[in-house]
């Protein structure tokens, strides 16, 4: 031992590792929360953003935010063919429809084409799908990237946003009760 390490309180020769202990606690601490991947948004609790997309089927509608606020409980999801994530959620979507959620849907950056075989080949859980081909509206609407799915009360006022792909447990740990919240 250094004349000097002898010469500290021994409570002092301890500090670094404390230190060290009290960060990987905060670290593990934060990691462990069930809520931590939830992005907050600003839209919540806010009518949906007035959006007009062209449909992405010539025989049925595109994506009118005036369609929205008609009374009933909805999902928004935005979506494109060439997004991986979008595959992972899209049984999930599918098994909504089913239970008979109405999803609203934007296709996001994408081919005409590609999205009609991606539905093709997948199924097609959507009531309406409006082409968004710019983005414009993904910004509008604070989109990250794709998925992204709103839950929108009768209202037209966003209740929920889930960031990514629905997976797993987040039918019923997240999905649902805000889809019960909105009133559906």
């Amino acid at each position: 031992m250094t004349e000097e390490a002898k010469r500290r309180p021994g409570f002092l020769r301890f500090l670094p590792v404390l230190g060290f202990v009290a960060v990987a606690g905060a670290f593990w601490f934060g990691l462990g929360r069930e809520d931590a991947d939830i992005l907050p948004s600003t839209f919540i609790d806010r009518p949906a953003p007035a959006t007009d997309l062209p449909p992405v089927f010539e025989d049925r509608p595109g994506l009118v935010s005036a369609d929205l606020a008609d009374g009933k409980v909805k999902l928004v999801n935005i979506w494109a063919s060439w997004c991986g994530p979008c595959r992972v959620e899209h049984p999930f979507l599918m098994r909504l429809a089913e239970e008979g959620v109405d999803i609203r849907g934007f296709n996001y950056k994408d081919q005409p084409g590609q999205a009609k075989a991606f539905l093709s080949e997948l199924g097609d859980p959507y009531t309406a799908i409006g082409a968004d081909s710019s983005g414009r509206a993904g910004i509008e609407w604070g989109v990250y990237g794709v998925p992204e799915t709103f839950v929108i009360n009768g209202e037209g006022r966003i209740i929920y946003k889930h960031v990514g792909p629905i997976q797993n447990d987040d039918l019923d740990r997240r999905i649902r009760p805000a889809i019960q919240e909105a009133g559906g």
